[in-house]
């Protein structure tokens, strides 16, 4: 029963934690088992081989870590660098400066490029740095792919390509929490060292596995790296891997049988059709946000998030109001505005596994609530315009033809 009883269910539009599809969560409900028997050990095998096909990569090696994405930063940033090294790394919201600050407090010498927040990183700094680096002082590049507090999604193949230009050998670790299985994401393609993500987000589970995916060169970067780590150590879950046993600590059981619902899932879909899915949440989305003359966080359509959209309010009205109020008399539960967008904007979250219904649902959720918080909005207005472009664009459900 939930803690705070409402009736129907919750309309959970936050970016992250996401619904959890029904085949998931029976795929939890099981007991505990012992994780050194034969079966776990086997399961695990087939769960690492097909993870990396979330990261298109061929060549990175997972890590399953029973953390969230805080602890998957960490492991990506102390198993490849050493305290003292210079990174560069992007402050464009709330989530890039929480992770700018963990690599200050690991003694990471942090090389801070800031934009102003509903702009992307700004790549014309990283190339005047990656210029004028000719002894290659910078180890690593960090950035995060989608900053969830303001809907911008940053452009890694540009990032990619600034790096072999200038010849630079610095490391590309990328923050994927808000983007992987839901926005295009291509490891190998785009020379991306570390990705990570987190199973509360597009993957659809609870929080509780952080997911790591290393290159062979920041393996080998990891072999020099002088940070102190223990339970995020690479070198540890390697030892076991050769083993064939592939855990150095317990692992939850049920999550792990989650995650191998959550990608049969994905991959029955087919992992590209989840792609473009997102993309036609978040084109209906912002079509809506429009609708209602309302703008969107994000400054420019290059930016643009197909897994979170962040709306700006009037000035005379507090969007903490809106979220209050979503949930308090619709049952409806949208994302408040972080740090320097707090009472700016409100953020509706369209990503997991979520269709285009549940998504029209929400919208009409909150033009009631915009009503109720005194914003003239034209009812049905934004419904109506998500719905023309959607009925002109959902495709035939495969396994249904």
């Amino acid at each position: 029963m939930d803690y705070v009883y409402g009736p129907g269910k919750n309309h959970l539009f936050v970016p992250g934690p996401v619904n959890i599809p029904e085949p998931v969560i029976r795929a939890m409900n099981r007991n505990n088992e012992d994780y050194r028997s034969p079966a776990i050990p086997a399961m695990t095998k087939t769960l690492l081989e097909d993870v990396k096909k979330i990261f298109k990569t061929t060549t990175g090696t997972p890590f399953l870590f029973p953390t969230t994405g805080t602890g998957a930063w960490e492991s990506a940033l102390t198993n490849t660098l050493s305290p003292g090294d210079r990174i560069v790394s992007f402050l464009i919201g709330q989530f890039s400066l929480l992770w700018i600050d963990q690599q200050q407090r690991l003694k990471f010498n942090v090389d801070v490029v800031e934009s102003e927040w509903g702009q992307g990183a700004n790549l014309d700094i990283l190339a005047e740095k990656l210029a004028a680096d000719h002894s290659h002082t910078i180890k690593a590049i960090c950035i995060v792919h989608n900053e969830t507090a303001t809907g911008v999604t940053n452009n890694l193949a540009t990032v990619r390509k600034l790096l072999d230009h200038y010849r630079h050998p610095a490391l590309l670790l990328v923050d994927g929490v808000s983007s992987i299985c839901a926005l295009d994401f291509r490891m190998d393609e785009w020379g991306v060292d570390v990705a990570l993500t987190g199973s509360q987000k597009a993957l659809s589970l609870p929080t509780g596995i952080g997911i790591v995916c290393a290159s062979p060169k920041a393996l080998e970067a990891s072999k020099s790296a002088k940070s102190v780590r223990v339970f995020f150590d690479w070198a540890d879950y390697l030892k076991f891997y050769k083993l064939g046993t592939y855990w150095p600590y317990t692992p939850s059981i049920q999550l792990l049988y989650g995650l191998r619902a959550a990608l049969d899932l994905i991959f029955e879909e087919g992992l590209d059709n989840v792609i473009a899915r997102h993309s036609r949440l978040g084109t209906a989305t912002r079509l809506a946000v429009e609708a209602w003359g309302l703008k969107n966080c994000t400054q420019k359509e290059e930016w643009h998030s197909d897994t979170v959209t962040a709306v700006l309010v009037p000035p005379y009205i507090d969007s903490t109001e809106i979220v209050k109020r979503a949930w308090k008399r619709y049952n409806l539960s949208l994302g408040l505005g972080l740090n320097k967008v707090a009472g700016k904007v409100f953020r509706i979250g369209h990503l997991g596994n979520l269709n285009e219904l549940q998504l029209l649902g929400c919208l009409a959720g909150v033009e009631m609530i915009l009503k109720d918080v005194g914003y003239p909005v034209k009812l049905g207005s934004g419904v109506a315009a998500a719905c023309a472009y959607l009925q002109n664009n959902i495709p035939m459900i495969p396994s249904r033809i």
